[in-house]
């Protein structure tokens, strides 16, 4: 029985290795909601025995933000020594990040990117829009 239950612990540290490997975080989640899925996986990991080195979490975290906080994971990994942060310091940054994002007002800075394709079809819904106007007041020929 006792071989049956290790054999069993083993194989879940792998399927929760493979899955803490594999998250990344989603453009609409928040670091508090990202965080603690990571923090469950190591706890449970930890619980089970396996060992889960403090830096392996905090390269984790700063591989798998989503693409706006970017910035500041680039920054902590060429600035800080991340084989001394804690996930603690961590979290705090990037939470840190997320609330000076949201009081800078980031849904207007996401309003003026636009990709090449959506400037491209504005332009061009712009001038169908201008041709049609011409042709409505009678100045347009041809």
């Amino acid at each position: 029985m006792f071989v049956g239950a290790d054999r069993v612990k083993v194989a879940r540290i792998q399927t929760l290795k493979v899955e803490l490997e594999a998250m990344s975080m989603k453009e609409t989640e928040s670091i508090d909601d990202f965080t603690r899925k990571i923090i469950n996986i190591v706890s449970t990991l930890r619980t089970l025995g396996d060992k889960v080195e403090e830096s392996q979490v905090v390269k984790k975290l700063l591989r798998a933000v989503s693409s706006k906080f970017l910035q500041i994971a680039s920054t902590l990994e060429q600035f800080g020594d991340l084989e001394s942060m804690s996930v603690e310091e961590v979290i705090g940054r990037l939470k840190a990040y997320e609330e000076r994002m949201k009081s800078s007002g980031d849904s207007d800075d996401r309003k003026l990117l636009l990709t090449n394709k959506e400037w491209s079809d504005r332009n061009k819904k712009k001038s169908e829009s201008d041709l049609k106007q011409r042709a409505s007041r009678g100045g347009f020929s041809g």
